[in-house]
């Protein structure tokens, strides 16, 4: 990990991901979490405010960066819950089989490096019955936006953190081994369009 990996980008994903459209995104899905709940990507804690402390019986974070990490200690401070950090990515998740009641994924399925795997891993520890609930920004429905996505997807993914424009986040929740139960999506206002065609709802085991 470089210096700008390690003290510039957290920063810079912490501002970008912590846009108005962005968490009024948060706000629709985190609050459905429930029991024993798996984060992927915690990243800097931005998801930490919106979860129900009357829902949640304790929280695990999984993220690569302990300098992202280290900017959520304070939101993560006051809340009724216990939060563990795991610093590892999010292909390797080291917890027992069926042991998460709910899987909360926003904004992080596109940094993945290997998606799929990472997929079969939140399958595996996800309880049945339990839900994935997700937020991600993905591949656009038009043509003309798609064609921008695609040709910048090379020097977009050096900037930010292996972060891909194009991944169309339904066909990998389905390749991963869920079914989507709940689905929405839009382009979110006063966000550039190649990053900001959303997808958001609930998945279930396939």
């Amino acid at each position: 990990m470089n210096f700008y990996e390690r003290h510039i980008l957290p920063h810079v994903i912490n501002c970008a991901c912590g846009t108005k459209p962005v968490r009024r995104q948060r706000q629709k899905v985190v609050p459905r979490a429930r029991g024993v709940v798996l984060e992927i990507g915690i990243g800097t804690g931005l998801n930490l405010p919106f979860y129900n402390g009357e829902a949640v019986e304790r929280l695990v974070g999984l993220d690569p960066s302990e300098a992202s990490w280290a900017l959520a200690a304070e939101r993560g401070r006051d809340l009724p819950f216990p939060v563990e950090f795991i610093g590892l990515p999010g292909e390797e998740i080291p917890l027992a089989d069926n042991s998460v009641d709910c899987i909360v994924m926003t904004f992080s399925l596109c940094t993945i490096p290997a998606p799929l795997q990472a997929l079969a891993g939140m399958a595996r520890v996800l309880r049945p019955g339990g839900e994935l609930i997700f937020c991600e920004h993905g591949l656009a429905p038009d043509e003309g936006v798609q064609r921008w996505q695609r040709r910048l997807n090379p020097l977009w993914r050096r900037i930010a953190g292996g972060c891909h424009l194009d991944r169309d986040i339904p066909a990998l929740l389905s390749a991963g081994g869920f079914r989507t139960v709940e689905q929405d999506a839009m382009y979110l206002p006063g966000t550039p369009r190649i990053a900001g065609f959303n997808t958001w709802g609930a998945a279930v085991h396939a």
